[in-house]
């Protein structure tokens, strides 16, 4: 099965209406392998502005693979990736912050003998002074970790590790948030609450996500805009209402 229904600027459906936004990231003709293994295959998409574009497919469909590329930690043998219309395709992953993107791999990596406060500070290291205020929003966003601000990150739970690391990222204040896979191993009531925070933040802030998930339905009760890859090949972009009405493609690849 392969359809081509979505290039470019992506049209979705949001509340019933229709409505174009400019592509933030576009990814054109990407190719990376490792050694000789092609894990991407000419991959093309976009990552609209202030919306949440989500990557899905089954382990080894390449998913990862794309943020590590996008991001500078894999560089891509062929292709090209812009974001807001500068080419990052060989920009260095430490300019990637200043860019605009910030990257929460697969893994919650915390650093666990630092307080949780110390580790948000980790993530605003570039900019130099940061206002009490923007530290409180985070804690204002997840108050579990404020209640743990003083304690060594090692105590944390899974949710809480992900909750952290993703307030890290927001501190770098993002135009893009890319997340790999952050409902992995995540009790359903609390991956509930961390995509519900994206969608909030997306719709109040203009927030824009890339979003890699394996969880499908979750992925897209939240997503405006889904991108199916299978065996590092895009097998179909539309809008996540869209594929969550396809049952024969969730079937063959989303696995629900």
């Amino acid at each position: 099965m392969a359809d081509t229904r979505a290039h470019g600027s992506t049209a979705v459906a949001t509340g019933g209406d229709t409505a174009t936004a400019p592509a933030l990231l576009q990814i054109e003709d990407l190719t990376s392998s490792y050694g000789a293994v092609r894990a991407l295959d000419g991959v093309s998409l976009t990552a609209d502005a202030g919306r949440i574009t989500a990557v899905l497919g089954a382990n080894g469909a390449g998913k990862t693979t794309l943020l590590r590329t996008v991001s500078g930690l894999v560089r891509a043998s062929s292709g090209r990736v812009t974001l807001a219309g500068e080419d990052i395709t060989t920009a260095s992953v430490e300019s990637m912050v200043g860019r605009g993107m910030a990257h929460v791999p697969e893994g919650r990596g915390v650093i666990s003998e630092l307080t949780v406060h110390e580790n948000l500070r980790v993530g605003a290291l570039f900019r130099g002074k940061v206002e009490k205020s923007e530290y409180d929003r985070i804690y204002d966003l997840f108050p579990r970790i404020a209640e743990r601000r003083d304690q060594p990150a090692h105590v944390l739970s899974g949710g809480e590790r992900q909750m952290l690391v993703i307030g890290r990222a927001l501190l770098a204040q993002p135009r893009i948030l890319l997340l790999d896979e952050p409902s992995l191993g995540l009790a359903p009531r609390i991956v509930a609450q961390i995509f519900g925070l994206l969608r909030r933040l997306v719709d109040s802030e203009g927030l824009s996500v890339l979003l890699v998930e394996q969880n499908a339905r979750s992925a897209l009760s939240v997503a405006d805009v889904g991108v199916v890859l299978n065996l590092g090949r895009v097998v179909v972009t539309d809008s996540a209402r869209t594929l969550m009405a396809d049952e024969d493609l969730r079937h063959a690849y989303l696995g629900f």
